[in-house]
């Protein structure tokens, strides 16, 4: 069985979500998608999710390609994770082009495509200017 694992916050949950999701899903039989805690965004990211880890991790297992939801409590448990979970592919959006290669040592990454027309701070740039 191969084993995939990817990253994110998955706050304002859209298509262009769950387009990565699929893809991800696509590379092997088993997703685990590592979701940021409400903590973990405010005090590393420097943002407030509009909903709340619950909500989100709710929203996600909700996801025919989602197998398991599991908290992202820092940047270093990458590692621990691939270990733990005996993961084959680490797979995350292609925003984040280079900046995973380091755990090649530890499993293939894969870099997928965005939907580009669609992301969380694009709603929340819309929804600003059409309440003025």
């Amino acid at each position: 069985m191969k084993r995939v694992i990817t990253y994110g916050t998955f706050d304002l949950l859209h298509y262009g979500h769950i387009n990565l999701l699929k893809q991800a899903k696509e590379l092997g039989d088993y997703l685990v998608v590592v979701l940021s805690t409400d903590e973990f965004n405010l005090n590393e990211k420097n943002k407030k999710s509009y909903f709340s880890y619950d909500k989100r991790k709710q929203l996600l297992e909700a996801i025919r390609y989602v197998d398991l939801v599991v908290p992202e409590e820092s940047w270093e448990q990458k590692i621990s994770d691939i270990k733990k979970y005996y993961i084959d592919i680490f797979a995350i959006g292609d925003d984040w082009k280079g900046k995973f290669d380091f755990l090649k040592d530890y499993c293939e990454v894969k870099y997928l495509p965005r939907t580009p027309e669609i992301s969380t701070t694009k709603i929340k740039a819309d929804m600003s200017k059409a309440l003025g």
